[in-house]
C-alpha cells in the first residue's frame, strides 16, 4: 500500500475547501456559519442597545471581553483540531493568577527576594509550562482520553490552588497589589492600553468625546494586542507551516500520520503547553489590569473556549477546522456575554442559553459541512 506525504492529511482540507466554483468553496469553509451568527449578533445588539454597544466606551469594553475568549479559544482550538481537549483551562488561569500575584504580594520562594512582574511571570509560565507537559504526557503515554485526564487535573489544579494559598495567604483572594503598569514596562503590556493612536484619530475627527467635550476613552486594553499577536501567529502556524500540516494530520488520522512520519506524541504534548501558555496570558492581563487574583478566576472558561471553537467551525472529532473562524466566534461570544451591560432589559442567564443553543446548532452545520467535503464519509 503506497504511503501518502506527512503534508498530505494537513493540505487535504484546502484542497477539499477549493473544489467547485466560489460559491461552494464559501460554503465549504468550516468558518462560514460563524461568520453569519456573528454578523447577525453585531447588528442586533447595535440596534437593541441604540448603537451604546459601539460607541468608544463600549467597543473598549466589548473587545476586552472579545479578546479573553479569543487568547484561550485559539489554544482550544489548536489543541482540538489534534483530537484533543483540555478542561484545565480555567483551573490554570486561577492557578496562573494567584501563583504570580502572591509572589508580587510575599516575594519569591525560599526567601530569594521580592518579586518583579518580570520574574514573577516567567517562574509561574515555568509551572504551567510544566504541568500542561504533563497533562499531555499522561494523555500519550497512558492512552486515556484526554477528556477524562484534564477532567482530573481542573479538579485537582482548583483544589491545590485554593488549599495551598488559603494556607499562605489565609484567602483565595488577593487584592491591592501596587499598580504595576504605571511603573514596569512588563507589567504595562499586559494591563496597559493599546491602540491609542486610533481613539486620539477618533477624537481629532470629532467623536469621542464626553459631555465636557473632552477625549472619553485613551485607548483600547492591551489584551486586545496580546489576543491579535496569538490568533495571527496561530494562524500563520497552521497555514503555512509543516507544523500546522502536523496538527491536522494528527487529528484527522492519528495512526495515519504516525506511519508517515509526523511526531504526533510530541504535537499533542506541544498543544497541551499551548493551552498552558494562553491560560498564563490570560491570567497576567488579568492580575496586572485589576491589581488583584482570585483562585476562583477562570471558573467554566474551559467550557467556554470549547464552545468558541466549536461554534467557529471546529470539529469535536478533530482534524479540521480554522483559527479564523475561532476569531468569528470570539466576537459573537463576547458580545452575547456583554449584552447585558448594553441593554438592561436582558437577563444575564440568557447568555447561557445562547451558548447552548448556538452550541447545538453549531455541531450540526460543522457536521453537515464535514461531510459536504468528504462526500458523506
Amino acid at each position: 500500500m503506497s504511503q501518502m506525504n506527512p503534508a498530505a492529511s494537513g493540505r487535504r482540507e484546502a484542497d477539499r475547501f477549493n473544489k467547485g466554483g466560489r460559491l461552494r468553496v464559501l460554503l465549504r469553509r468550516p468558518e462560514v456559519g460563524a461568520f453569519f451568527v456573528m454578523v447577525v449578533v453585531i447588528v442586533a445588539i447595535a440596534i437593541a442597545s441604540n448603537g451604546v454597544a459601539l460607541n468608544p466606551l463600549g467597543l473598549k469594553n466589548n473587545l476586552s471581553i472579545i479578546a479573553q475568549f479569543g487568547i484561550i479559544a485559539t489554544g482550544a482550538c489548536l489543541l482540538m483540531i489534534a483530537g484533543e481537549f483540555d478542561l484545565s483551562i480555567g483551573s490554570m488561569i486561577g492557578f496562573a493568577g494567584m501563583s504570580m500575584a502572591m509572589m508580587l504580594k510575599w516575594g519569591l520562594p525560599f526567601g530569594l527576594g521580592p518579586a518583579t512582574p518580570v520574574t514573577a511571570f516567567f517562574l509561574t509560565l515555568a509551572m504551567t509550562l510544566a504541568i500542561g507537559w504533563l497533562i499531555g504526557f499522561t494523555v500519550v503515554r497512558s492512552g486515556l482520553s484526554s477528556f477524562i485526564v484534564t477532567l482530573a487535573f481542573l479538579f485537582f489544579l482548583r483544589g491545590l490552588t485554593e488549599v495551598c494559598f488559603r494556607l499562605i495567604n489565609q484567602s483565595t483572594q488577593i487584592s491591592g497589589l501596587p499598580d504595576y503598569k504605571q511603573e514596569s514596562w512588563f507589567a504595562w503590556i499586559f494591563g496597559g492600553e493599546s491602540f491609542g493612536w486610533l481613539y486620539d484619530l477618533w477624537f481629532a475627527l470629532g467623536g469621542n468625546l464626553n459631555r465636557a467635550g473632552e477625549q472619553w476613552v485613551t485607548g483600547l486594553d492591551a489584551k486586545v494586542v496580546w489576543w491579535l499577536l496569538i490568533a495571527g501567529a496561530a494562524a500563520v502556524l497552521m497555514a503555512r507551516t509543516q507544523a500546522g500540516n502536523w496538527i491536522y494530520a494528527t487529528g484527522d488520522n492519528r495512526e495515519s500520520a504516525r506511519a508517515n512520519g509526523v511526531p504526533v506524541d510530541k504535537v499533542r504534548i506541544s498543544l497541551f503547553m499551548l493551552t498552558a501558555f494562553c491560560s498564563t496570558v490570560f491570567a497576567a492581563c488579568q492580575v496586572f489590569d485589576t491589581n488583584t487574583a482570585d483562585a476562583a478566576k477562570g471558573n467554566l472558561k474551559e467550557l467556554e473556549a470549547i464552545a468558541i471553537a466549536v461554534v467557529g467551525g471546529t470539529l469535536m472529532t478533530g482534524g479540521f477546522g480554522t483559527v479564523l473562524g475561532v476569531v468569528f466566534g470570539a466576537v459573537t461570544f463576547g458580545l452575547v456575554a456583554n449584552a447585558v451591560f448594553f441593554i438592561p432589559a436582558i437577563d444575564g442567564s440568557y447568555y447561557r442559553v445562547f451558548v447552548g443553543v448556538v452550541l447545538l446548532i453549531a455541531v450540526f452545520l460543522n457536521e453537515g459541512v464535514r461531510k459536504r467535503i468528504t462526500g458523506g464519509i
